[in-house]
């Protein structure tokens, strides 16, 4: 089972988001800052990171930025209310979804299609990596 760090600073969507990932089978850390989800990232086994963009104190740029240091495979999906994502989320953010757009499906599908990918990578290594 695929553990999942949500990081929003609002509470109603990380409950939703929360119980959505937890309906479709896995196990789900949630973090409701971005200084918590650092503390959760380095303490816990994560496969991947659902976060808002906009939150006080550490937005979600920081924490990508601060998870690809850490743990550059990890893949991230960065969720924002803006129009516009800005220029600095491409190679921070291995998907960015607006939140006015997306269906749980969405969701849901992007998450798996990020790990799915993530695991054939790991493959594809482990492989390279035993050949003579």
């Amino acid at each position: 089972m695929s553990c999942i760090l949500c990081i929003d600073d609002e509470q109603p969507g990380l409950s939703l988001r929360k119980a959505l990932l937890e309906s479709a089978g896995y196990s789900v850390l949630a973090a409701s800052s971005g200084r918590e989800g650092i503390r959760l990232f380095e303490s816990e086994p994560v496969d991947a990171v659902i976060l808002d963009y906009w939150m006080a104190g550490m937005n979600g740029l920081a924490v990508a930025r601060e998870i690809k240091r850490l743990r550059p495979k990890v893949p991230i999906i960065i969720l924002s209310a803006f129009l516009m994502f800005p220029d600095e989320t491409t190679g921070l953010a291995d998907q960015c979804l607006r939140k006015a757009e997306i269906e749980p499906e969405d969701l849901l599908n992007a998450l798996a299609a990020l790990l799915d990918n993530r695991r054939k990578q790991t493959i594809s290594f482990a492989c390279n990596q035993a050949a003579p």
